[in-house]
Parts: C-alpha cells; structure tokens; sequence
C-alpha cells in the first residue's frame, strides 16, 4: 500500500467523481460503524467537495444487487478510492469507468464468495469468516507492514476519504475466502512423486535456455467485458505504470492472472515454455522495459521485463563412488578380481541410496560422496563417463591410478540457477491447483447468480 499519495488522491477523485454515471435508486442506510479500535472519520473537506459537484457522489443509491443484496453507490465509490490508493494509479476521466468497474467486479466476488460461505455456516453448523479481532489482527499486520499503527493507518485512509471499514471488509472477505477454499479443496488435492519429479526434470532442462525475470498483469476479456475493453484497459494501465504507477501495487488490483497475489511476480520463465505472442515480446525487449498490450484468445497482458539471462552451460552433479585401491602397476590377476567385485556389487544397487551400505559389505572396498561439483572440475575419465548418464545410474567399472572405482550419479542439474527443493517445488504446484480449482467455483457462483448492475 502506497501511502504517500493518499493526501493527492481524494481532491483529484473528487472531480473525476463528478463525471462518473450511478443510476438512481432508492437510498440504502449509511454503513455501520467500525469497532471502537478503528473509528470511521468523519466526512473529509474532499468528500464534501465530491458532494457538492455530484449529489450523488457520496449519497447511498444502488449500484448493484447480487442475489436481492444490495451493492450501494456510496460502498462503490469507497471502495474505488481504495481500489486507486493501493495502486497507485492516478484518476483521471478516462480511466474513472474502468475504476468504477474493477470496483464493482471485486466487490460483486466478495458477495458471491461471503453469500456462499455464509449459506455453507449456516447449513454445517461451523464458523469460516474471521472474526472481528482476526480481522484487526490483518489489520494490524498490514499497518506495520507500513511502519505505522492501525490508528495511523485508519487516518491515513480517512485523509483520502476512505473509511478504514471499507478495507475491513475487503480483508475479512479475502481472509474467508482463502480459508473455505483450503477447506473445501485442499484435502483433495494430492501432488505425487511423479509430478515433483517431472516439474524439477523440467527446470533443470530448462535451466540451459535463455530466460526472463517476468512480472505480468493479465486481464481477462471475458471477466472485463470483450476484448475491446480489455485492450482499452490495458493501454490505460501502461500509460498509469508510465507515469509511476508501482507495477506490483497496480497487478494485485487489476490482474486476474494467478500471480496477482505476488504482485504479477512470475519469476523466471524460459524460452520454449512461453506463450509465443509473450515470448516475441520478451524477446524484444530489455531489462526494465515495460511492453506494449499483447494481445490473446483469452486477453490482453502487460509484461515487465526485469532482468534476462542465458542458459547456463555448466552441469552440476553429485556423486557416490565405491573404490578398490589397488598400486599402480598392480598384477592382472588383482585389477580382474576386483573388477569382477565391483560389477557384482553393481547388481546388487539401487542407484545412490544403497552404494555406500552395500559397499560396506564387501571387505577391501571403501564408499563415500564427492559433494555438488561442476561437471568440469572432474577427472576427465570420471567426467565422461557420468556426463551421459541419468540420475540412479552407475557407470562401469573406471581403472585409474588409485584402483577401480564404481560411481553412481545421484543427482545432475544445469548450474547457474537455485534447483527448488522438494517443498518448495510441492507448494508452488498445490497453490497453482487450488488457485485453478477457486477460480473454477467462483465462475461456477456468477453463473448461478442474478446479478444486475445499475
């Protein structure tokens, strides 16, 4: 949250206000208080000049009902000063309307999500929305992220014209929400071996192609209204991001890509792996630049090239080894018997995970591992016979000046980059499930909805 511009925001908000149309309808009661830890401002000198120029500015009226609850003029309006404040975005004429509708379209999700949610409680006897003191514990969290307490944040939010229970409620819907989809979905959702195997075997694969640092913002056509309108909205995003609009701040807002909760953050992403009207883009442009709309079947996106690299070409590798020391120059006979030693304990192992307790079995034998080096810095004789091999595998049976040596190639990677661990890897591909599952069933709510806009 960007707070040094709210001071700037509600007197430019003000008159763009005035040229946004809402419907007339009958008037709605005044939001409830916030809790006594966070009190409501009163009405700032921005809002009543937003008063005096449109009657209806800050005067409840519909503006939507989703499923007969009403979406007021007065909530919209707050929440599209919010919506302008943590993005940074200036408002201007031109770009009030596509405020007004990433507002509606977010605080219409929220409904949907709550009204579910709700319905669920109510129907299983359980509790999902935080309460009230979970909700200021967000709150509390968000203000420190700022370097500030609450009461400095609510009056930070008060100087702009927005009432800190405006931002209450939009944690206390994302807070719920997060929580029914983990509950609803997360126990389904298994990530095997196999997948982890294949998404690592892939980002070592990877890692000898070029690749880009990427951020993105992704509006979807079919959510913002055709793809005229997303195009429109994506020229008018540039043109905010140009004039100093922080990219992150402006993705968690408008972008429906998975990656707007890290800010359009996509990582690195590799040549081969990219949609090709992206990879076209990226292929044209420098670090630090922003792109043009790229234009798709589903959208338009915005992307910010942050750094770029070429595939490393150096192989990383780790090895295990069973040696049989035997003196240079030592008689057939014994380099025979020890060869014939080795390659039977070579029937005997499974790769890495065994070599050094099954070499303990074998008298004269010693077992250890070489650590993660770089293919080069091996022994030519080592290097080329484990270059082509595949994690698991053993090489024959290697005579050098030392003895005879039986290696195992534990694990083999292209340098240059971090391999992910396990974890990470586990958690990256159950988020990206269960975002893909919560966008499925909040599609699967609007299309059951009756939702009509003013």
């Amino acid at each position: 949250m960007h707070l040094s511009r709210f001071a700037v925001v509600a007197p430019v908000l003000a008159t763009v206000l005035a040229t946004v149309p809402f419907g007339p309808s009958a008037a709605q009661p005044a939001p409830a208080p916030a809790s006594a830890t966070t009190p409501v401002p009163s009405a700032t000198p921005a809002a009543k000049a937003a008063q005096g120029r449109n009657p209806l500015a800050f005067t409840a009226h519909v503006a939507a009902t989703v499923n007969d609850e009403v979406i007021s003029t007065y909530d919209l309006q707050q929440r599209m000063l919010l919506l302008i404040v943590t993005s940074g975005v200036q408002p201007t004429e031109q770009n009030a309307p596509q405020l007004q509708r990433e507002a509606l379209r977010g605080m219409i999700d929220e409904r949907l999500q709550l009204q579910e949610i709700r319905r669920i409680q109510t129907k299983q006897k359980m509790t999902i929305e935080p309460t009230d003191k979970e909700v200021d514990e967000e709150l509390n969290d968000l203000a420190r992220s700022n370097n500030m307490r609450l009461e400095q944040l609510a009056q930070q939010l008060a100087n702009a014209g927005v009432s800190i229970n405006t931002l209450r409620d939009q944690i206390r819907a994302q807070v719920a929400w997060r929580r029914y989809m983990g509950g609803r979905f997360g126990s389904s959702i298994r990530i095997g071996d196999e997948q982890i195997r294949a998404s690592l075997t892939r980002i070592n694969a990877a890692a000898a192609k070029p690749q880009f640092l990427v951020s993105e913002i992704f509006l979807d056509s079919q959510r913002v209204g055709g793809a005229d309108v997303a195009l429109s909205g994506a020229k008018q995003l540039i043109e905010q991001l140009q004039q100093g609009a922080p990219f992150p701040a402006v993705a968690r807002q408008f972008s429906s890509a998975a990656s707007a909760a890290q800010g359009g953050d996509e990582g690195w992403m590799v040549t081969g792996d990219i949609a090709p009207p992206l990879q076209a883009a990226l292929e044209g442009m420098s670090p630090g630049q922003l792109s043009q709309p790229i234009e798709t079947p589903e959208g338009v996106y915005i992307l910010l090239l942050r750094d770029r690299r070429a595939g490393s070409s150096s192989t990383m590798i780790n090895l295990k080894q069973a040696l049989f020391p035997l003196a240079p120059g030592a008689p057939a006979d014994q380099v025979e018997a020890a060869k014939a030693r080795l390659e039977a304990l070579s029937t005997k192992l499974k790769g890495c995970d065994d070599l050094e307790a099954q070499a303990a079995k074998v008298g004269g034998l010693k077992a250890g591992e070489t650590g993660e080096v770089d293919i080069k810095e091996l022994a030519p004789t080592f290097g080329e016979a484990v270059l082509p091999l595949k994690p698991g595998q053993l090489t024959p049976v290697i005579h050098t000046s030392q003895g005879l040596h039986l290696v195992a190639v534990c694990s083999k990677r292209q340098g240059g980059a971090h391999e992910p661990t396990r974890t990470e890897i586990e958690n990256r591909l159950y988020g990206e499930e269960l975002s893909m599952l919560s966008k499925r069933f909040l599609r699967d709510l609007h299309n059951s909805a009756t939702i009509e806009a003013r």
